[in-house]
This record gives structure tokens, sequence and C-alpha cells, in this order.
């Protein structure tokens, strides 16, 4: 029995000369047979060196990835299933294998020599080795990286970084599987919105159609907006600040400037101004009481000449050399 272990070393050599001797092509039908059963192929350190060793005529991509929890990766794992649709849906769109691509993943776990020969220090990093003979052979031999500086990326960015270097091949859309879910989450909530649309629309239809209520929310609007709501969305200004005695300033001085408070008041003062307007306009000849429809008009012209005199009295807090004013704020 001396001859047995003589006999497998001498077996072993001469299939590892055999796999070593393999063509481009013999690698490329090879993996690519693994993948269309399951994509990304799941590599070791030994299978990323076959898969990526030149000679070449096929392209090769990669995931170095590291999804053990006691490397405590969260982006390897958030990226893994997008790695894993965009395989897919690859393989399943080239059956035939005419893009010549094959995809990989290789887990930390099992690759630590490849990691060491690059030189990484973080995962997950995707490479993209391309050919080097063939019609689409590549000027340099090196893989082109994919960092991760953002944090994850759905399958389509990936894709998109793929298509740019298999120009002149096809390249099968990333399809992402039906969410049932989501889609019976929506159908039941336009169902119910249309339902209780339809039972509300009598009791909806009047408040639709009646003027008072346009003329408040058109006013409202108006208002809102006059008083420099959208300049404060653009502008992001504070709400107040404080002044140099420690206190806290309401009004912003100058006209070019103004705070999200100052901006409510000088709404509310307007709101006030139009709806004494409109009632001495509207409500007040409609009193049929002589006297009460005086007092009335006493009353409204009173709130508007206080009113508008603290609205002049502001411009002057913002501008010292405004020249307008009303008593009783001078």
């Amino acid at each position: 029995m001396r001859w047995l272990p003589a006999f497998l070393s001498a077996s072993l050599f001469a299939a590892g000369s055999f796999a070593a001797k393999k063509s481009s092509e013999e690698r490329f039908a090879e993996f690519h047979a693994k993948q269309t059963s399951h994509a990304p192929i799941k590599l070791k350190d030994s299978s990323f060196k076959s898969l990526t060793a030149p000679p070449r005529d096929y392209s090769v991509a990669v995931v170095l990835t590291a999804l053990d929890p006691r490397y405590g990766c969260q982006l390897c794992r958030e990226f893994q299933p997008e790695w894993e649709l965009l395989a897919k849906s690859w393989v399943k769109g080239d059956k035939s294998g005419e893009s010549r691509v094959v995809f990989g993943s290789l887990d930390f776990s099992e690759g630590r020599e490849t990691f060491m020969g690059f030189g990484l220090q973080t995962a997950p990093v995707l490479f993209f080795f391309p050919p080097t003979i063939g019609p689409h052979a590549a000027a340099s031999p090196e893989p082109v990286r994919y960092d991760f500086t953002n944090g994850p990326v759905p399958a389509e960015v990936v894709h998109s970084w793929l298509v740019r270097h298999l120009d002149g091949r096809p390249h099968p859309p990333v399809k992402r599987p039906v969410d049932y879910l989501k889609w019976a989450v929506s159908f039941t909530m336009i169902t119910g919105s249309l339902t209780g649309l339809y039972v509300a629309w009598p009791y909806v239809v009047p408040v639709i159609q009646n003027r008072n209520v346009w003329a408040a929310f058109t006013l409202i609007a108006i208002l809102l907006f006059t008083s420099g709501h959208m300049y404060n969305q653009i502008r992001k200004v504070p709400y107040v600040a404080n002044n140099p005695r420690g206190g806290v300033s309401y009004f912003a001085a100058g006209f070019q400037s103004q705070y999200g408070l100052e901006t409510q008041i000088v709404a509310a003062l307007y709101g006030i101004l139009s709806f004494a307007v409109i009632s001495l306009a509207v409500k007040v000849p409609r009193i049929a009481d002589p006297r009460s429809q005086a007092i009335a008009v006493w009353a409204w012209s009173g709130v508007l000449l206080v009113v508008y005199s603290f609205l002049l009295s502001i411009f002057r807090v913002k501008n010292a050399g405004y020249p307008f004013y009303l008593p009783p704020f001078m």
C-alpha cells in the first residue's frame, strides 16, 4: 500500500495542472453555468483566482463583502440584497451569456487572502474586471473599483455603472419583484378613499360651492403670501433673534429681512384690517337700527385706526426713516 500516497499526490497534481490549463472559454462556461442556477456565485480565494485569472475574454463583477455579524458591516448587509437583485436580473435576461459577464460575491470569511492581496481595510468593495483578450479587451488589465462613499446604493445605480464599462454588449435591465403587500395597501387606501368620498359627497358639495368659503380661503392665501411667508421658506429665516440687551427681537431691522414671528404678526394685522373693511362694507349697511349701525361704524373705524397705527409703527421700527405714522402709536 506504499504506492497509495504517491498515487494520490500524482492524481491531485494532474488534476491541478488540468484545471490550470482551462481556457478562458471553458472557465466562462463553467462559471456561467453556476450563476444561471445561483447568482451571484459565492466565491472563495481559489475560485476567485480562477475566475479572474488572465487571459480572460469575459468580464467579472465581484463584490468583496463581510456579511458575518461579527464584523459589524451594516453597509454590507444593506447592499447585498441589491447586489443579488442585480445579478439575478442580469443573468435571467441574458441566459445565453451573450454579454459575457460573471457576477460573484466573496465574503471576508472565505477570502482573507484576497482581501489582504488588495490591501482592503473596509467593505463592501465592488470590482469590475474587464476582458484582457478578445474584441472588448481593455487597455489595462487592472480592475475598476466602485467605492460606496455615499452609503448603500440601489441596484439601478450599480447597473448604470456597469453599463458604462460594457459598451457594445447586451445590458439586461433590473427587474424588481412585485411587491404585492404594497399593491394591496395602495388598493385598500384608494378604495377606502373613493368610498368615503362617495358617502360624503352630498355634504361636501355645498361646502365646495359656498362663496364665503372660497372668499375666506382666497383672503387667507393673499394675507399669508403678502406678509412674507414664501420669503421665509426660501431664506430659512429664524423665528426670533436675540438683541444686544439680552432680550428677544421680534422684528428684524431693515426692509430686506424679517423673522418668522414678525411674518405671523403682520399677517394677523392684515387679517384684522381686512375683516374691519369687509364688515364696514358688507355687514354694517345691513344693520337695521340706526343707533347700532352708528356704533358699529365708529367701532370698526376705531379698529382700523388703532391697528393701522400699530402697523405703521412696526414699519418705523424696521426703518427709523419711515416718514408715515398715525396716533396712538407714534
